[in-house]
């Protein structure tokens, strides 16, 4: 894990030197530490026997495999060189390796992706494959760049890795405690205060962590026990951090690094995606702030008393430092033009050289070395991901299923973007369970990416659609990742909490669909307008507070099932493209809130 992050550390400082050797020992490296994790479980002596006669094998025979591997990359570079039955198989053999770490580590549902690509890569025409020969597969996604080496491995070992290890050290030297520390002191005189606080922490922790599963380990087991105390249920703590911890998926500047993931494969400037990012990351945000209010006045949850709420010295303002100056670091390199690796470079050394100053506990080497450790096993699964990914996207290039998906979505929308829309939501959804944002984004975009453009949809609108809904799915049932890792936390049953998630985030499944009807919230695409943007943001206000006490069912009092269908039905009105639709929305909520504060009134007369 040391050797992996210290290797991610020198690619940022010194650029990508090789592409051979960067992509081929950061995947190597990966495998390896994934095969060792599993030694580490519990078992009798005949399962720990077992496993160690396997995996030891496996691990023998990757070293053997990237050897040739990397022998013939060189080799190809000089010279037109023609490759032999045997190495041929041994790419098979290599992706079958993979296949099995990632059965380990993401479940059957991203191992079914990876046999479905490959019968359909390798079965005849007749029986509706595509009639690929097998050597000719393996020459094309394993001995080139358009495979299992190709734009995500090469991306993710370039660019995201650095993150990751900045992540760690914050984590490690204790900054991300003061983040916590600083939610509370901020939302204590609410009702719900550490709700409210996991929530803040989270949207700022997650933007860094680079997945939301981490961020629900490292923030959740502070937040969820202190959310449960206060009176709320077991599954709504835990959905709450799930919840939260999503969305540092979507909230700029890194974006989980998704934003630098996108960068790279629209050609978008980085700093134009997070401005465009900004507003609906808010409203997201903005909208679990209401959903928890609601929630803590229906169960009377009252405030944190005064006596009791954390206060702040000034040396937790001094330590805040170690988070906010890193941040203006990273885009302060990316202003100057410099690449995103140098970026997270000079971040991660701005990050340590103030944690040191900052938290004497960090001083201690064994706590460098815990943060080395902590990224490289991070990015040890990420590579595991990354790779099988690259499998699937060399699959889909080499066969043209991916344009032929993108007719089949074109056909049966015609002409119509919101059907469109719905079709590469649901795919998203699907596509995205099980594995992290990053991964989930490079693999949807490349295929689904260009139907959306192809409509008169923005570049920029497009891709951040498929953001939205990538990082969604890690809190959608029936593969709810970060929900299933709060659950433990919290006590709760991991389904009912993944549902509850999904409850909390329903923002976030119309946010996308409202920049596409009311580009002005990305600010930057197209003419943008003062009063659309207000127009839009009173919409979704209007319509966020609809779904809340809708869902919720309560608002000073406990709603009426007929109330809370009213209110569901003016938040879709509201949802939907038009002027008349929005005003009868208005109407129907308007219409619902007065005559439930009239029923208020009557009761308390």
């Amino acid at each position: 894990c040391v050797v992996l992050a210290v290797f991610a550390i020198i690619v940022a400082a010194i650029g990508v030197f090789d592409v051979v050797i960067v992509s081929g020992l950061s995947v190597l490296l990966g495998l390896l530490i994934c095969l060792i994790r599993l030694e580490v479980q519990k078992g009798d002596q005949f399962d720990k026997l077992w496993r160690f006669i396997l995996h030891g094998a496996m691990a023998l025979a990757l070293i053997g495999l990237f050897f040739e591997w990397g022998w013939v990359m060189f080799e190809q570079e000089e010279f037109f060189i023609s490759l032999a039955e045997r190495q041929l198989a041994f790419a098979w053999i290599a992706v079958g390796l993979i296949g099995y770490l990632t059965l380990r580590y993401f479940g059957k549902p991203m191992l079914a992706v990876v046999f479905v690509a490959t019968g359909y890569l390798l079965l005849p025409e007749s029986i509706g494959g595509a009639g690929v020969e097998w050597s000719r597969a393996a020459e094309n996604l394993w001995f080139s760049s358009d495979g299992v080496f190709g734009r995500p491995v090469e991306v993710v070992g370039r660019i995201v890795l650095i993150f990751i290890v900045f992540g760690a050290i914050m984590q490690q030297s204790g900054a991300g405690e003061i983040l916590l520390k600083l939610a509370l002191a901020a939302t204590g005189r609410f009702s719900g205060g550490p709700a409210h606080a996991a929530i803040a922490a989270s949207a700022l922790f997650g933007s860094l962590s680079g997945t939301a599963i981490a961020n629900v380990v490292s923030t959740g087991i502070f937040t969820i026990p202190i959310i449960k105390k206060l009176g709320f249920k077991p599954k709504f703590a835990g959905a709450v951090e799930a919840a939260a911890s999503s969305g540092g998926q979507i909230m700029p500047p890194v974006m989980g690094v998704v934003a630098f993931l996108m960068a790279d494969v629209t050609g978008i400037p980085y700093l134009k995606i997070i401005v465009a990012a900004l507003i609906p990351s808010i409203m997201y945000y903005s909208s679990l702030f209401v959903v928890v209010f609601i929630e803590s006045k229906k169960l009377r949850i009252e405030s944190i008393p005064k006596s009791e709420r954390v206060k702040l010295t000034p040396g937790d303002w001094m330590k805040s430092l170690a988070f906010v100056v890193p941040l203006g670091v990273i885009i302060a390199v990316l202003v100057t033009g410099r690449t995103a690796q140098n970026a997270g470079f000079y971040a991660m050394v701005s990050s340590f050289l103030l944690c040191l100053i900052f938290f004497p506990a960090f001083r201690n080497p064994k706590r460098w070395l815990d943060a080395l450790i902590d990224s490289g096993r991070t990015s040890a699964v990420l590579m595991v991901i990354v790779a099988i990914i690259g499998f699937v996207i060399g699959v889909i290039n080499m066969t043209g299923i991916g344009l032929m998906f993108a007719e089949k979505v074109l056909g049966v929308a015609s002409t119509n973007l919101w059907l469109a829309l719905i079709f590469v939501m649901i795919s998203c959804l699907v596509m995205g369970m099980g594995v992290p944002s990053g991964a989930a984004y490079l693999m949807i975009a490349i295929v689904l990416g260009p139907v959306l453009h192809g409509l008169g949809l923005s570049l920029m609108a497009s891709h951040l659609f498929v953001v939205y809904f990538g990082v969604l799915s890690v809190v959608t049932p029936p593969v709810a990742l970060a929900a299933f890792a709060a659950a433990p936390i919290a006590g709760s049953k991991p389904m009912e909490t993944a549902f509850e998630a999904s409850r909390l985030s329903v923002a976030g499944f119309i946010i996308p669909y409202m920049f596409v009807s009311h580009p002005d919230l990305l600010l930057v695409v197209g003419d943008f307008s003062f009063s659309g943007l207000i127009w839009a943001l009173f919409i979704f206000l209007v319509a966020t507070w609809g779904l809340a006490t809708g869902l919720g069912g309560w608002e000073l009092r406990d709603l009426p099932v007929w109330h809370r269908s009213v209110r569901l039905l003016a938040a879709i009105l509201l949802i939907v493209p038009g002027v008349s639709s929005a005003i009868i929305g208005i109407g129907l909520f308007l219409g619902s809130l007065v005559l439930n504060l009239q029923a208020v009134h009557r009761f308390k007369g």
